[in-house]
């Protein structure tokens, strides 16, 4: 078994893949993109990055309770993967399923957290398809250009390339851990949760960033995917405080709850992951604060596949911890969807790796 098929989703995405003829036209590989880049004719100088995300599981297990929740990440996660290969978005279609007999309020809400979420990123809803089903499933599916001679993907780092996020991770397991937890709604309001795309960084990034990836499945699932990917690995080089935020890691202080939980878990947000090689780094955060930026820096490419948590993040073992995330990523699927049992589990995880 390769690397990628160690994990069940990579797995099961290729157990699809393989049914379908490939397009000639099509640019990237399978898991090699966040968004799907294809050559248009008419169109010499662009590649169409077009992309779909659904909305249904977190409805069904509770994790978004709210109907603008709903609405809002229906929008932000297609958007988030054009963002990761630096595309402009041209619009989006949805598809909205709900149960009949559901009271117009709530749909009002679904579509205004839609509406919210396309005037925050400045883009439109061009159309789409409403139907009746027993469960709330909500699709999202953008596309944009992306100029060839600036072609980012999730493949490209390479040993000694500067690892950066855009901006700190972790309200999305926050979310999760309230729920989980079962704590009152002011333990963790769900509004807290608004995760935004990050189209600007990712237009900026494609002149800079040898890899990319955001942060929709964690912190660590997006580096275990980047490493299997590149045959690199990672090396984490500052404390969870400084990658993770404030609202995640007060709720970590409030419940007894092990920072890193908020970077291993399967919930994310839509930040991104890249890389920067060393000899451009300096023009790199130039161009950022030109722009209103500030990345973090939060490791660096190393050769071997591994991620490693340097002494910082691992302060009680002085030449680090690295962490095997295949039993992590395969978690949900070894517990049979039990969602506390899984937490249980993680927890485990994290001691025998010596991380709490």
């Amino acid at each position: 078994m390769n690397k990628m098929q160690e994990i069940l989703e990579n797995a099961l995405v290729d157990s699809w893949v393989r049914h379908f003829p490939r397009s000639g036209r099509q640019i990237n590989q399978p898991h090699e993109s966040d968004a799907e880049l294809i050559e248009v004719p008419g169109l010499p100088d662009h590649y169409l990055a077009i992309t779909t995300d659904t909305v249904a599981e977190e409805i069904t297990e509770g994790l978004y309770r709210e109907p603008h929740t709903m609405g809002w990440v229906t929008i932000m996660a297609s958007l988030s993967d054009l963002a990761a290969v630096g595309a402009e978005p041209l619009g989006l279609v949805v598809s909205v399923c709900v149960e009949p007999g559901r009271d117009a309020a709530f749909c009002d809400g679904i579509a205004e957290g839609m509406a919210d979420a396309c005037r925050e990123a400045g883009v439109f809803i061009l159309g789409g398809d409403t139907n009746s089903t027993r469960t709330i499933s909500l699709t999202g599916c953008a596309f944009g250009l992306m100029p060839r001679k600036e072609k980012i993907s999730r493949r490209g780092c390479e040993a000694g390339d500067i690892l950066f996020l855009t901006g700190r991770a972790g309200m999305g397991n926050a979310l999760a851990l309230a729920r989980l937890g079962n704590l009152p709604h002011e333990g963790f309001p769900e509004r807290l949760y608004r995760p935004c795309q990050r189209l600007p960084e990712g237009q900026l990034l494609r002149r800079y960033a040898s890899c990319c990836m955001d942060t929709s499945d964690g912190l660590l699932a997006t580096l275990d995917q980047l490493m299997r990917l590149n045959s690199r690995g990672f090396v984490i080089e500052l404390d969870w405080e400084n990658a993770l935020a404030q609202p995640a890691l007060d709720l970590c202080a409030r419940t007894g709850t092990p920072s890193w939980m908020m970077a291993a878990g399967p919930h994310g947000e839509f930040e991104l992951v890249f890389t920067v090689h060393p000899a451009t780094c300096e023009a790199f955060l130039a161009a950022a604060r030109a722009h209103g930026f500030s990345p973090i820096r939060i490791g660096r490419v190393q050769p071997r596949p591994a991620i490693t948590l340097a002494s910082p993040p691992a302060p009680r073992l002085a030449d680090g911890v690295e962490l095997d995330m295949a039993p992590v990523r395969n978690l949900l699927a070894t517990v049979g969807g039990d969602l506390h049992r899984y937490l249980e589990e993680l927890r485990s995880w994290g001691r025998k790796c010596g991380l709490d």
